[in-house]
């Protein structure tokens, strides 16, 4: 094993979106070792203290490879990020079963397999943390996003079940529910009518005046509060929680 005792080490999936290059900047920054996996090429600047496996977090069969490569480099890990996500806008009559299946498998199974892989590591550490990145539309949703929704709405049940068995061992469980964030999946989701017209900017801006804030969050916010529910030292009396990140989106009625 090559590691140091006082060492840190974080697992994140979807390491190369939006948010995950975020996040693994964030916990690098902090002196974290960063394990990253996504099923693309991360490209340039991935952390200098940290490791990359390409694979496809979807795929049951990739999970034992993953974690054979990540017990070269640690024997514990002190967190894990479930970031990996895929999005499909259609209306639910349009969505194939395949769409579905893979909506789920991505968004959902992957954490459950995931959590099974990790849990060994997690103990052997002493204990640690789970950050499961939900949606707001775990909570409050739109057309044409339904099984995206769906994917999101079950990770917070699994979060839940997760932070009660996992608690004996000093597992802490918490998912964090971001609003509309600048990523590429929030610009790629803007053929959906829910910004109205006009260019992806103009749409940005539509978006943004929607919520209490006026604005869109940016990645490294949501990378901050991922950090937050992972480190034991600012949130070691949570466990099982939602965090909401939106900007205040769902804190107004819709009819008002």
């Amino acid at each position: 094993m090559n590691e140091k005792n006082d060492r840190k080490y974080v697992l994140i999936t979807g390491v190369a979106g939006g948010i995950g290059r975020a996040t693994a900047q964030h916990f690098a920054e902090k002196s974290w070792w960063v394990i990253g996996i996504n099923r693309s090429p991360f490209g340039e600047g991935f952390p200098e203290n940290g490791t990359f496996i390409q694979a496809d977090v979807s795929l049951e069969e990739n999970w034992s490879d993953i974690f054979r490569q990540v017990e070269t480099i640690t024997g514990h890990l002190d967190a894990l990020v479930n970031n990996a996500a895929v999005q499909i806008t259609k209306p639910i009559l349009e969505t194939s079963l395949e769409e579905w299946d893979m909506v789920m498998n991505t968004n959902l199974r992957a954490i459950f397999i995931s959590a099974k892989f990790a849990h060994p590591l997690l103990k052997a550490g002493g204990g640690g943390a789970i950050v499961n990145v939900s949606s707001v539309h775990a909570v409050a949703t739109s057309k044409n996003i339904a099984a995206y929704a769906a994917s999101k709405g079950g990770m917070l049940a699994l979060t839940r079940a997760m932070a009660i068995e996992f608690a004996p061992d000093d597992i802490r469980v918490n998912a964090i529910l971001p609003g509309a964030v600048d990523t590429p999946m929030l610009r790629a989701g803007m053929n959906r009518d829910h910004a109205g017209d006009g260019t992806i900017k103009q749409r940005l801006e539509n978006l943004a005046r929607k919520t209490v804030s006026g604005k869109i969050g940016k990645p490294h916010e949501i990378a901050q509060a991922i950090y937050f529910l992972a480190d034991d030292t600012q949130s070691s009396f949570m466990t099982g929680q939602p965090m909401i990140v939106d900007g205040g989106a769902t804190a107004r009625l819709s009819t008002e």
